[in-house]
């Protein structure tokens, strides 16, 4: 699965989550196979310091779209599709990574807000980025979109609620876009599922594991670019672990 150091010259890439972790390595790697790539986020300062590294590692200068997915509305997705169409006029790639836990708590006493929030943020922000930025797709050769996935979001475990819930319909979103496009070759949708990696959701998750046994996201890239990249084209409608 080696690609070369050009696999995603000139194309577009929209990370989300793009501040830290999966999401942060990801960026930073698509920019080393030569993409354009928008960094999504809600922290301006974290945003920053991915695009100073992008920079500094004089790979093509990234552009950073500013984004609350608790909080925002019709508005900000709009303002995001049309930034982007004033600048590039299309999307080759979308990696939708950003997500949060809720809370690790049995159905019984799951505090509802958190439940409404989780959804939210894992779920519904998902599909009203990706219908948003359809049409963006739409004018690419070959566009690419990576939804993140987990074990837990296709066998439902004890206390993980909304979390679980959310990946379980982030899989079937991802199964019903395929589906919607079987007949248009130039855009794929897919799954990917990064299994246990140290990162900060991770550590949320699981307080006292031994991270220093876990992969860091890095490990994980090889899958992510592939994805991403025209070696995947013929890949539609799958769910794939990195692990």
């Amino acid at each position: 699965m080696k690609l070369s150091d050009n696999q995603l010259k000139n194309k577009i890439v929209l990370v989300t989550g793009a501040s830290r972790g999966i999401g942060k390595s990801a960026s930073i790697m698509y920019a080393s196979l030569g993409a354009k790539v928008i960094l999504l986020g809600r922290d301006l300062k974290s945003l920053e310091q991915v695009y100073d590294e992008i920079v500094q590692l004089k790979y093509s200068e990234p552009m950073i779209s500013l984004m609350d997915l608790e909080r925002a509305d019709g508005n900000d997705y709009q303002a995001v599709y049309e930034n982007m169409m004033n600048e590039f006029g299309r999307l080759d790639g979308l990696l939708l990574n950003a997500s949060m836990l809720g809370d690790r708590s049995p159905i019984a006493h799951y505090d509802s807000e958190a439940w409404a929030r989780t959804i939210h943020v894992n779920l519904t922000s998902q599909f009203l980025l990706t219908k948003s930025l359809l049409p963006a797709l739409y004018e690419s050769d070959n566009a690419s979109v990576i939804f993140t996935s987990s074990s837990v979001g296709r066998v439902g475990k004890a206390f993980w609620g909304a979390y679980s819930v959310s990946k379980f319909g982030v899989e079937a979103l991802s199964q019903i876009l395929s589906a919607e496009h079987e007949d248009q070759l130039n855009i794929r949708f897919n799954c990917i599922n990064p299994g246990a990696t140290r990162t900060k959701l991770r550590k949320e998750a699981y307080p006292y594991e031994d991270e220093h046994k876990l992969k860091e996201p890095i490990d994980l890239m090889d899958k992510y670019a592939w994805l991403m990249s025209d070696e995947s084209i013929n890949i539609k409608g799958q769910s794939i672990d990195c692990q």
